[in-house]
């Protein structure tokens, strides 16, 4: 998901877990990895090290969900989410930085993400580092594996300056993985003699475990050769099916709340298809094409959407009246707009929920209602009969441009430190 393009929107489907969390899950596949310890506060940091078991270099990893750990900075002013440490000391001291602050990456915006565990890790001298990831391609119908020998960097850069060094194997997923594959792959990554052998044996087991646990997505950068030739798995991001945590809950254990918006955590609670973007105007909308179309038509109207938010076709009064509620929460949110097209889903229902919800936590956000399809009438008398001011129409158009307009009054009013209300009744 690209949270900033409503065009580019998608549902995600994915557990995004911590290195830490990957690294265990391989090693239960025979996957080899560094070495490494947990640790979750800056004391435990200084006996980890003081153990000998990580050797004299040990890595300090900040575990943060986001890329760029490395070039990020922390809201303290300590600087890079990856550092090594030759001192137990400075394990500690440098643990102690991490814990407990906000790292602010590339990928995390300005607020950052909390970085409540530190993952240290023996270092490994490498003589080389490839890239190697497995994921599901719908233009392939399945999985496939992908490969690079230019390892060790951002491979989107690799893939768009240098494409020849991308190389793609397509698994037939009722047959899987063939020798012939692996073989290809790990000769276009620049393996040689025995270090072949032993980077086909762990592309196997990475393909195994991509199956056995649901997987969307194994990247391993790098994929390394150290000197005396073994392979190891030195980094690690791995993300898993959510449809299939009743069938994955050792894995789906791993899952860090902490690291995740929460407004999808409570949007989750309720079944709701919702991801937070980054504009001003919320969408309450039914299907996800439509959330789709409607988060479109605000950027063609000049604004820009706050969420994508899709109840579904069987949504209760009280989903959508929770909907409503996380919607009228959010900060960013200056107006909120309702598209429902009734099929499956009355309008009638929706109408309700948001009633409900306007008469138990009052209207702080103005809000634009079109509705068609089935029990429209019902609806928009319930809406007329709440008493509550909210702006109706039946033209999408309309409705998307009034809600870009809505919204921009509210922001022209927070800039002169106006406030507006549209709490008040319209039968008082």
């Amino acid at each position: 998901l690209r949270r900033g393009g409503a065009a580019a929107a998608t549902q995600v489907r994915n557990l995004n877990i911590h290195e830490y969390a990957s690294m265990e899950i391989m090693q239960s596949y025979g996957v080899p990895t560094p070495k490494g310890k947990l640790c979750t506060t800056s004391e435990e940091a200084r006996k980890a090290y003081e153990t000998g078991e990580l050797g004299e270099d040990v890595v300090v990893k900040a575990q943060v969900l986001a890329g760029g750990r490395g070039k990020g900075t922390f809201k303290n002013g300590f600087k890079g989410g990856v550092r090594m440490v030759s001192r137990a000391e400075d394990a500690e001291d440098v643990a102690g930085k991490m814990l407990g602050q906000l790292l602010v990456t590339k990928q995390t915006g300005e607020e950052g993400k909390i970085c409540e565990k530190v993952f240290l890790m023996e270092r490994l001298y490498l003589r080389r580092e490839t890239y190697f990831s497995i994921l599901m391609d719908r233009a392939n119908n399945g999985p496939t594996m992908v490969g690079s020998p230019a390892g060790g960097m951002n491979i989107e850069e690799v893939a768009a300056e240098t494409p020849h060094l991308i190389f793609t194997e397509a698994i037939d997923i009722i047959n899987g993985v063939q020798d012939e594959q692996v073989e290809r792959l790990a000769a276009n990554m620049g393996f040689e003699d025995g270090a072949r052998d032993k980077a086909k044996d762990v592309m196997k087991k990475l393909y195994e475990m991509f199956i056995a646990t649901d997987g969307t997505l194994v990247e391993i950068n790098p994929l390394a050769e150290t000197n005396n030739g073994d392979v190891f798995c030195c980094d690690a991001k791995l993300n898993f099916d959510d449809n299939a945590e009743f069938r994955q809950a050792k894995v789906h254990e791993y899952r860090d709340r902490t690291q995740e918006d929460p407004r999808e955590i409570e949007a989750d609670k309720y079944d709701l298809n919702y991801i937070g973007l980054d504009g001003s105007i919320g969408c309450l909308v039914n299907g996800a094409g439509l959330a789709m179309a409607t988060m479109d038509i605000i950027k063609l109207n000049g604004g820009s959407p706050a969420n994508f938010l899709d109840v579904g076709g069987s949504a209760t009064k009280a989903q959508v009246q929770k909907a409503f509620e996380i919607l009228n929460a959010d900060q960013k949110v200056r107006a909120i707009f309702v598209n429902i097209f009734g099929g499956i889903m009355r309008c009638d229902v929706i109408a309700s929920g948001v009633v409900a919800a306007a008469q138990e936590i009052g209207l702080k956000k103005p809000i634009i209602i079109r509705l068609q399809g089935t029990n429209v009438d019902e609806a928009k008398k319930l809406i007329n009969n709440s008493g509550f001011r909210m702006l109706m129409t039946d033209d999408l158009d309309k409705a998307a441009g009034m809600a870009v307009k809505v919204s921009e009054i509210v922001k022209a009013a927070e800039d002169i430190n106006i406030g507006v209300s549209f709490e008040i009744p319209l039968n008082n």
